[in-house]
């Protein structure tokens, strides 16, 4: 039954149209793979090729983009804990330099103290032989005062005064 559905169907194709158009058809096809299929197909490969190898070249651009950056933070944190050690370096000779200029200040005042003790000490001195010198002299004149003439109390008391305020315009003068 299905053969003369078929063939009843058939009935008005012409099997040498239909054979001939099945051969144009098949010869048709093998023209166009050998035409126009196998460049397209290569053609599509070497572009599919491509693509893996930029996909491939983009992936590893973008490892060495995140290894450079990690490079890059890594010395930006050296850079940071280097800069903090330079500070640090820079805070200490600061202080040592500091604790320097006080150490020497200090040598250098108690140095100024010594010397000015000295001169005073050098000073009293002085003085105290210019008094002795001048009281030597003073009791000498007083003694030949005291020889040459007797004094009475009045007279010692005036002699006295008259020294003494010779002795304050001496010690004035110098």
């Amino acid at each position: 039954m299905n053969s003369t559905f078929l063939l009843g169907a058939a009935e008005g194709v012409q099997w040498g149209d239909f054979l001939f158009i099945l051969i144009l058809f098949v010869v048709l096809m093998l023209l166009i793979r050998k035409v126009a299929w196998n460049p397209v197909s290569d053609m599509m490969e070497k572009r599919a090729n491509k693509i893996a190898a930029d996909l491939n070249s983009a992936e590893e651009a973008r490892k060495k983009a995140e290894e450079l950056a990690d490079k890059r933070q890594i010395a930006l944190k050296d850079s940071h804990v280097e800069a903090s050690k330079i500070i640090e370096r820079a805070k200490q000779n600061g202080e040592q330099q500091k604790a320097s200029i006080v150490d020497s200040a200090t040598l250098e005042v108690k140095a100024m103290k010594d010397n000015a003790k000295k001169e005073i000490q050098q000073e009293r001195k002085e003085a105290l032989a210019s008094v002795k010198n001048d009281v030597a002299e003073l009791s000498i004149e007083i003694a030949a005062k005291i020889i040459q003439k007797e004094l009475n109390t009045a007279d010692q008391k005036a002699l006295v005064d008259s020294y003494i305020e010779g002795l304050g315009k001496q010690n004035g003068i110098r």
